[in-house]
């Protein structure tokens, strides 16, 4: 996905560093991510959801908020209240682009902040919420015995995901302060709340406040055994995945007409995972699978192997061919299925070099329905005609560019 650095003024003028993802097809809607307190805008689980994001034509603007990461100013003299400014003045960036965010997504405290910032964000059809506290002043209790020091000598320096970070009164103070239940019951945008049961940081009860206090549409799923900074890549690809499947029914994601007699489309493949082999691949908004390799050739086995989405192809086109004809000519036909197997052989038979390997794929149909032997033999030799079928015993040319 094509990233641009960007930054833009926060609440107090001062520059706060972000990235923007952007879809390398049709733009069809914008995402504002909301990290987690302290973390910052290339935590794992933001890089992945805005990944998969961006893959389905959305674009994500994901930034360091004041006094954190890249961003100007003192965290020191932030407050949960000027953390709400900074993502109004994120969305003030993005509506001037001709991008204001349809969709908010905040992570922990980042998730406290879009619920609070959601309703003054006029564009938001749409908010999802990441082990978020729906008491914000909930965050406090780790700050333990430092809240003495804090109310005696107006900051003081906690411990907090593994770095030490100042913190002041007035932020206690304003978190502490801060109400959401009335602002989530009139929010008047869908939500989804994702939070893990064994979340130590902020109560799972948080999340079942969240949501009841929400009225529908409403969706809450669990993170199972996720830790609070959903560091576990298949945690991160998990939440991914829900927000990507969620979203759709919410915001109007369809790509614009192609011409006609233009081809399907662009079948995008993305990298989802460079220590591994794990790829996202897009055809268009609606349409996504990962392909990945076997544990046993280094992947992680959640998704088809390459071959796999081939022999998936032919089946896959072998039993809609063989439906088209038998719905044309009327015929009896309840049911098909396809089995593929994948092989490469020795070509002995063929006229190649002795060493050679040809690739065969062996291809057992089942048809269901009060079928004639005459019916049966035809609709077999239809399969052969199938077009995926054509195209792998004709071969064909493949064209590559360096973009």
């Amino acid at each position: 996905m094509p990233t641009e650095r960007i930054t833009f003024p926060g609440h107090s003028g001062e520059m706060l560093a972000a990235r923007l993802d952007l879809p390398t097809g049709p733009h069809l809607a914008t995402a504002l991510f909301a990290h987690c307190f302290t973390c910052g805008k290339d935590i794992p689980a933001a890089r992945r959801i805005a990944a998969r994001l961006s893959a389905m034509g959305i674009a994500v603007l994901r930034f360091d908020f004041t006094g954190l990461g890249h961003s100007q100013g003192e965290f020191a003299n932030t407050t949960f209240t000027s953390n709400v400014g900074d993502l109004r003045a994120a969305a003030t960036y993005l509506e001037g682009r001709g991008m204001a965010p349809s969709l908010l997504i905040g992570h922990s405290l980042g998730g406290a902040a879009v619920l609070r910032a959601a309703p003054e964000i006029a564009s938001a059809k749409a908010v999802a919420t990441i082990g978020a506290p729906f008491d914000p002043g909930h965050v406090t209790h780790n700050f333990g015995d430092a809240l003495g020091e804090i109310r005696e000598n107006g900051r003081a320096e906690v411990m907090l995901g593994g770095r030490p970070v100042i913190l002041g009164q007035e932020f206690v103070e304003d978190v502490q302060a801060e109400t959401l239940g009335p602002i989530i019951s009139g929010m008047k945008r869908a939500l989804l709340v994702l939070h893990a049961p064994r979340d130590e940081i902020v109560d799972i009860s948080n999340a079942t406040q969240i949501f009841t206090a929400a009225k529908h549409p409403k969706s809450f799923v669990t993170l199972d055994n996720a830790d609070h900074l959903v560091t576990d890549p298949c945690d991160a690809e998990y939440a991914a995945e829900v927000i990507s499947a969620w979203v759709g029914r919410y915001l109007d994601l369809r790509p614009p007409a192609p011409p006609i007699g233009a081809p399907e489309g662009v079948v995008r493949v993305s990298e989802a995972d460079a220590a591994g082999f794990l790829q996202d691949v897009q055809n268009g908004p609606f349409h996504h699978a990962v392909a990945d390799e076997p544990l046993a050739y280094g992947g992680t086995n959640r998704g088809m192997s390459p071959y796999g989405f081939v022999a998936a192809g032919l089946g896959a086109c072998t039993s809609m061919t063989i439906r088209m004809y038998a719905r044309r000519k009327g015929w009896p036909l309840d049911g098909i299925s396809v089995d593929v197997v994948h092989d490469k052989v020795h070509a002995q038979d063929a006229e190649t070099a002795k060493d050679t390997r040809i690739d065969r794929f062996k291809r057992r149909i089942t048809l269901q329905g009060n079928l004639t032997s005459e019916q049966i033999t035809r609709l077999i030799e239809i399969a052969d005609k199938c077009p995926v079928h054509r195209t792998l015993e004709q071969g064909a040319q493949i064209e590559t560019e360096l973009v």
